[in-house]
């Protein structure tokens, strides 16, 4: 009996913590830090066709992917992608990465072209500045990455710590904001101001000397006002792009209720508008989300979702379909 291989990918969502140096005073520019994400993924499934295909949520951002792929690389035949589940697009999470990611991952184990995230990264043209997208998709985990160089790679990524399990996350989303993408965030980034080197120095300090070491010794507080700081100093410098420290008036809002309750680690997602707090409990979290929905109740754009940490990277999973099971599930999903 004829067997069809499919190839499903999951590739998780990512917080961006912020970057540590825009100066390029140490030969590289930016360096960033970021957390990988449970509870908000982009699902891909891979199968061979007779052309180039992409449906589901985001389905033409994925064909785009899939046709500049099939320009780099030689495939042995056609493709259909179907993006099952996606993350939300401009609000910070990473979903473009992600996507592409998903996307030429599935294709690589589809055709056996053997082909590394980091390689599919620059073929597809993701993972400029920063290489958490690439990290939280290779390895998962709490990442540091060392800045871009001279090369046209993504960052290499210079310390990876497993986030500890009993901490969660409160992302804020504003259903009415997103954050800057394409040409406006390049022109975005031109129009920066320098970035003061004293700065920069201070934030890598803070990261290697604050925030590592209480991660490894689980210490919410320390690492909390670590990342807190970082938001600070990188978000004002940030201001004149967005209008703010943060991309949205009604985040900052949250954010701003949530320290006053004594939350330490609280920010923005790379361009926002997702804001996020980190809690040393599921009880903690819990807690804060009765009393923030109570706060901003149902009618608000403001909504709320605790998340784990995901100490993993993507899940890819190869199948052989009989034809009979395919036709069962297509008429299962036309029902």
């Amino acid at each position: 009996m004829n067997r069809r291989r499919v190839v499903v990918v999951e590739a998780p969502s990512r917080l961006h913590f912020g970057f540590m140096d825009l100066s390029e005073g140490a030969g590289r520019c930016y360096g960033s830090l970021g957390l990988t994400l449970e509870g908000l993924a982009t699902r891909v499934r891979a199968e061979p066709a007779d052309e180039l295909l992409a449906t589901g949520p985001q389905g033409e951002r994925a064909l785009r992917c899939l046709r500049l792929l099939a320009q780099q690389v030689s495939l042995p035949g056609g493709v259909r992608i179907t993006v099952e589940t996606a993350i939300p697009e401009h609000v910070g999470l990473g979903s473009g990465t992600q996507l592409a990611l998903a996307v030429g991952s599935a294709v690589s184990r589809l055709y056996e072209l053997d082909l590394a995230p980091r390689q599919i990264a620059s073929l597809l043209d993701r993972g400029a500045r920063s290489g958490i997208g690439v990290g939280a998709f290779e390895q998962g985990g709490f990442l540091v990455d060392g800045g871009r160089g001279r090369e046209e790679a993504p960052p290499p990524v210079v310390s990876r710590v497993c986030f500890p399990p009993a901490w969660r996350v409160i992302l804020i989303f504003d259903r009415h904001a997103r954050g800057l993408h394409g040409p406006e965030e390049r022109e975005a980034f031109r129009r920066l101001p320098p970035f003061p080197e004293a700065a920069a120095g201070r934030l890598c300090r803070l990261v290697l000397l604050k925030a590592l070491p209480a991660l490894l010794e689980s210490d919410v507080h320390s690492f909390g006002a670590a990342v807190s700081e970082l938001q600070r100093v990188v978000g004002d410098h940030f201001a004149p792009a967005q209008g703010g420290r943060y991309a949205s008036p009604r985040v900052a809002e949250v954010l701003a209720w949530l320290e006053e309750q004594g939350v330490a680690g609280i920010g923005q997602s790379s361009w926002g508008p997702t804001g996020f707090a980190v809690t040393g409990s599921e009880t903690q979290a819990l807690a804060l989300m009765r009393a923030l929905k109570q706060r901003w109740g149902d009618g608000s754009p403001v909504s709320f979702k605790v998340c784990r940490a995901r100490n993993q990277g993507a899940e890819v999973r190869v199948d052989e379909e009989q034809p009979e099971m395919r036709t069962a599930l297509r008429l299962a999903r036309q029902r």
